[in-house]
């Protein structure tokens, strides 16, 4: 066992100022959505170019009052990539539309453009594509999408801080975009959400979809004309979402700094597949590809090993279209080659932005001597 502290792959980072701020909203007694729910969302919006956003309990929701919000529902698709987490096909099935599976490409993991157009029927209402380790190809979607009067559902949970080439941020341009703020993304709220939306006029309809369904008459009674869910955002969680929300360049600066030395200094032999170093990335993972057909130890092993080593190590992601629920619907091994590679070699090594570069070369370090020890 390692005599250094255990270095998880995730960490929040979460100040005394801002646990101050909590404990100041606590005492006020209005711990449901309030002023700072307001101020959270206000924060969001000017980061996506002054677009509506309004939050959530979670990213998972904002997809699913996404999918809502755009009439999808049964006898509909929506095409999104198999390599991606389970919540957003779970929520297109929630809805009562059927997931269309596609690959991605192996650098990026994005979304294959020309499986996507492929995979377009007279069915299909939406492509959900998601940023992964780069932001995605607006041009190539959007394309699409305009082309066949399709909706846009943009899976940013892990792009809170990523911006296009042009300088633009992610939800700052495009059709609907889903942001998560669970601890292990850039920024937390402990656990929430927010959803990108195009106008006020979707932005009083997510309000409603998001609270019961509940709208207000002018003589100040209340009405509901959809089965809302309850997905509004505390204010104590909110007050973390703006502290938070001041620190995220910095906090992204300083991911893109430990990502870079990652690159220069992840030198394994056999290697591993890095992956790529794009201009506007907020690195929220790290993910790399172990050569397991060159090594004589298993994923699970080198998991092991590696927390035996003090150093944390997750997954991301397993194949989508291989979960039970999914293999239902008739998929199975070998349809989408280039995710199924990712889902049987895939690790995140820690990345957060209190770590320093010190750790990351005890990561390099235990990584060399670990495949040292079991290279074929």
């Amino acid at each position: 066992m390692s005599a250094q502290p255990f270095l998880p792959f995730a960490r929040p980072v979460i100040d005394e100022s801002t646990i101050a701020k909590v404990a100041d909203v606590i005492r006020s007694n209005w711990i449901a959505s309030g002023p700072n729910v307001l101020a959270f969302e206000q924060s969001l919006s000017a980061w996506c170019n002054g677009r509506p956003v309004r939050s959530m309990t979670s990213a998972t929701v904002a997809l699913e009052v996404a999918l809502q919000l755009c009439g999808i529902g049964p006898g509909d698709e929506v095409i999104t990539p198999t390599q991606t987490f389970f919540a957003a096909a779970n929520m297109i099935t929630k809805v009562g539309a059927t997931p269309v599976f596609v690959d991605c490409e192996l650098a990026t993991r994005n979304l294959d453009l020309a499986q996507t157009a492929a995979a377009i029927t007279s069915r299909t209402r939406a492509i959900m594509p998601t940023h992964f380790l780069a932001p995605l190809d607006p041009a190539g979607v959007y394309g699409l999408a305009q082309k066949h009067g399709l909706r846009v559902i943009e899976d940013a949970a892990l792009a809170i801080g990523s911006r296009y080439p042009d300088g633009i941020a992610v939800g700052g341009c495009g059709d609907l975009v889903a942001f998560s703020f669970h601890p292990n993304k850039n920024i937390t709220t402990i656990e929430g959400g927010a959803l990108v939306v195009n106008d006020e006029r979707e932005a009083k309809r997510v309000e409603a979809l998001r609270f019961h369904g509940i709208t207000r008459l002018p003589d100040g009674t209340r009405d509901v004309d959809v089965a809302g869910g309850k997905y509004n955002l505390s204010d104590v969680s909110a007050a973390i979402g703006v502290d938070q929300m001041q620190q995220l360049e910095s906090f992204v600066a300083q991911r893109k700094l430990l990502a870079r030395h990652y690159l220069a200094q992840l030198r394994t032999e056999p290697a591993c597949t890095l992956p790529p170093d794009v201009e506007g990335h907020s690195w929220n993972m790290f993910a790399v590809l172990l050569p397991l057909d060159r090594l004589r130890i298993t994923r699970k092993q080198f998991v092991e090993a590696m927390h035996g080593r003090g150093i944390g190590v997750g997954i991301s992601y397993e194949a989508c279209h291989l979960a039970t629920l999914y293999r239902q619907l008739g998929y199975r091994e070998g349809q989408f080659p280039v995710t199924e590679r990712i889902a049987r070699e895939t690790v995140s090594l820690p990345l957060f932005p209190a770590m320093t570069t010190a750790d990351v070369d005890r990561v390099c370090a235990e990584m060399r001597a670990l495949f040292a020890e079991h290279a074929r």
